[in-house]
């Protein structure tokens, strides 16, 4: 593999075209927003700048994975058909995604293969809008891409052993630890964290302690890097109400319902760090800084 499209220059899609473009592969970022791309090549370059502040790389391997990169505002003007490989990192919401690969299906040379970072949907769906389900696979890489070494190499019920194989290898390649998931709701990583995000937020709910409260406990007792009320506010909280409506629906076991507070924050807009208010509050120049715990029930 070579040549490789993204499809989404959101966070994620840009974060896994910096990894590709990064080790050398010739990368084309798509995205229906000429804004959305100029704002990921700027972060692009900011991160890539903050690497070479810190020694990580030189000034040469900067310029190079830059170039590396190249951008298109439409997938049928894009070269697509060279791709050997597409990452699809569009939003995440199953109906785009059928879309989407109906779109690549057509486009893409016979022995491409489509790859989806969704984070929850499944990938049999996903691969029933393509003539190439034994193509088609998850690879689920974590914010951020360039830091991150985990991808969840996700296997639909069709994806055959050759697929798996090549992305095993090329996740190696790319200098990140891939761990080999069957195609069930929420594949390990959601299905065990949003659970636990979902009992922080009842917990709120039910009034056994405040938001810094269990988050502490959590950071200290439990030895997480953050804890897990801040920790959705970074994922969104509608993301989380998402996934958990993927596990509910696709399990069947009330266990996984949402707590009701986490619906009514969701409807209320109060998504977390990308609205600026969830469980904390964010300043308005720097999303990245928690100014209060602003929780009110």
């Amino acid at each position: 593999m070579k040549n490789v499209t993204v499809i989404g220059a959101g966070t994620m899609g840009n974060g896994i075209a910096h990894l590709f473009a990064m080790h050398n592969f010739t990368v084309t970022l798509v995205d229906l927003s000429e804004t959305s791309l100029e704002k990921a090549m700027a972060t692009i370059t900011k991160n890539l700048d903050r690497m070479v502040a810190k020694e990580k790389i030189d000034t040469a391997a900067k310029m190079a994975t830059l170039n590396n990169i190249t951008t298109h505002t439409s997938l049928e003007n894009s070269g697509i058909e060279q791709a050997d490989l597409v990452v699809e990192a569009a939003t995440e919401n199953p109906d785009i995604k059928l879309r989407i690969f109906t779109t690549l299906d057509k486009l893409c040379k016979p022995e491409a293969i489509l790859a989806s970072n969704t984070s929850s949907i499944s990938i049999t769906k996903i691969a029933t809008a393509t003539q190439r389900p034994e193509q088609v696979i998850g690879m689920h890489f974590f914010n951020p891409v360039p830091i991150m070494k985990l991808v969840e190499v996700v296997r639909g019920y069709a994806t055959n052993d050759t697929t798996t194989n090549s992305i095993v290898e090329l996740t190696k390649k790319l200098n990140k630890t891939p761990v080999e998931v069957n195609d069930y709701p929420g594949f390990i990583s959601n299905r065990i964290l949003m659970p636990m995000i979902n009992e922080s937020v009842y917990a709120l709910f039910e009034g056994v302690a405040g938001v810094q409260e269990i988050d502490t406990v959590m950071k200290l007792g439990m030895a997480h890097p953050m804890g897990p009320l801040l920790l959705a506010d970074f994922i969104g909280l509608d993301v989380c109400l998402f996934i958990l409506r993927v596990l509910h629906d696709g399990l069947g076991n009330p266990k996984y319902a949402p707590c009701p507070l986490l619906v009514n924050m969701v409807t209320a807009g109060k998504l977390g760090r990308k609205s600026g208010e969830g469980f904390y509050k964010y300043n308005k120049d720097s999303k990245d800084v928690v100014v209060a715990d602003a929780f009110t029930k």
